[in-house]
């Protein structure tokens, strides 16, 4: 069964940054496809990044609205994505979810995603 847990956010100042994790277990395919949603209040869930691994090699994929300011990494070892905020800004305010693939490769639609974190909240203050 697979599983996935993020880290706790966070509460920072606007211009500040925060690195959520999230670990897996159970996730094992020759290529993985694994991704970092976010919703605010009254907004739909929207795809943020995304890494996309085959063999040694892996493709993020980043919405517009978040590049420059975030890196997703991946961490097989350690069966861990991260996904490191920097400049927040007090419209990053959202709950921040993981999400893993079974296809072979996946967008930064949910659709695309069978299992889902939890959550984790991260709050930017200005």
């Amino acid at each position: 069964q697979v599983q996935l847990v993020e880290s706790a956010g966070g509460s920072v100042q606007a211009g500040g940054s925060l690195r959520l994790s999230c670990a897996a277990s159970g996730y094992t395919y020759s290529s993985n496809c694994m991704g970092w949603f976010r919703q605010a209040p009254g907004k739909q869930r929207e795809g943020v990044a995304r890494i996309y691994r085959v063999s040694s090699r892996t493709y993020p994929l980043y919405a517009e609205s978040v590049k420059g300011r975030f890196t997703i990494s991946q961490d097989n070892a350690r069966n861990t994505v991260y996904l490191e905020i920097n400049n927040l800004k007090p419209e990053d305010t959202a709950s921040y979810y993981c999400a893993a693939s079974t296809y072979s490769w996946c967008s930064l639609n949910e659709a695309d995603y069978a299992y889902w974190g939890q959550g984790t909240q991260v709050t930017v203050s200005s």
